[in-house]
């Protein structure tokens, strides 16, 4: 009713989003809009996502965009061959920044893992084809209905976050993968009502696979 309206006196058409945007928040809603479930394959922006989500660990996603700009410039536009140079005083220095959340073992996973992703991507040539492979190039679309659906981890985020940490990656937990995996496209959980759901295919996995090997569909 409210869109037919707004369609009759020319006003602007709000869209409907997921339940966990607040309302007027504008940084949540750029993000939600315009990169929240959207496929990610650059390298650079993978590894921002994957430093931004292990620093959110015990904090809101909320306090961490809103330090974002601040954690760009204190890791070096998040280039993971930049950050694996960082030595201890580096380190050391980031710990008197206000800018970012100030916990030693958070800076420091960032550093190691960014010595982990530069072996990543000379294993597999990319951290994307690295990331992508688990789930055979395509995202899973898993087209809840409802946020209540929506899980916390997967058996997805179970395998990679145990195969990240064989590889070195710390603050990686399954719990952080999937909110990763969601972040970056890996897996679409717009739930229904949102103007970005996308529903599931009829028989659609969303297992993932080991990289390397397509799922089966």
């Amino acid at each position: 009713m409210a869109s037919k309206l707004a369609a009759r006196t020319g006003a602007p058409v709000e869209k409907s989003r997921c339940g966990w945007v607040p309302a007027g928040d504008e940084e949540y809603t750029r993000y939600h809009d315009e990169e929240w479930g959207r496929p990610v394959h650059d390298d650079r922006h993978l590894f921002e996502m994957l430093t931004l989500e292990g620093a959110q660990a015990g904090l809101s996603w909320s306090t961490i965009l809103r330090k974002r700009a601040a954690y760009r410039k204190a890791f070096a536009g998040f280039v993971p061959a930049k950050v694996a140079r960082f030595d201890a005083r580096r380190r050391a220095a980031l710990l008197r920044d206000a800018g970012i959340v100030r916990n030693r073992l958070k800076i420091d996973s960032t550093v190691s893992n960014a010595r982990a992703f530069l072996t990543v991507q000379k294993e597999f040539g990319s951290f994307g084809a690295y990331l992508w492979g688990w789930v055979g190039g395509s995202p899973l679309l898993n087209g809840w209905r409802t946020r209540t659906q929506v899980p916390a981890h997967s058996e997805l985020s179970d395998r990679i976050s145990r195969d990240l940490k064989k590889r070195g990656f710390r603050f990686v937990g399954t719990t952080i993968i999937y909110a990763y995996l969601q972040a970056v496209g890996v897996v679409n959980d717009h739930t229904k009502g949102c103007y970005l759901y996308v529903p599931a295919p009829p028989g659609a996995s969303s297992k993932g696979g080991p990289p390397g090997v397509a799922l089966l569909r």
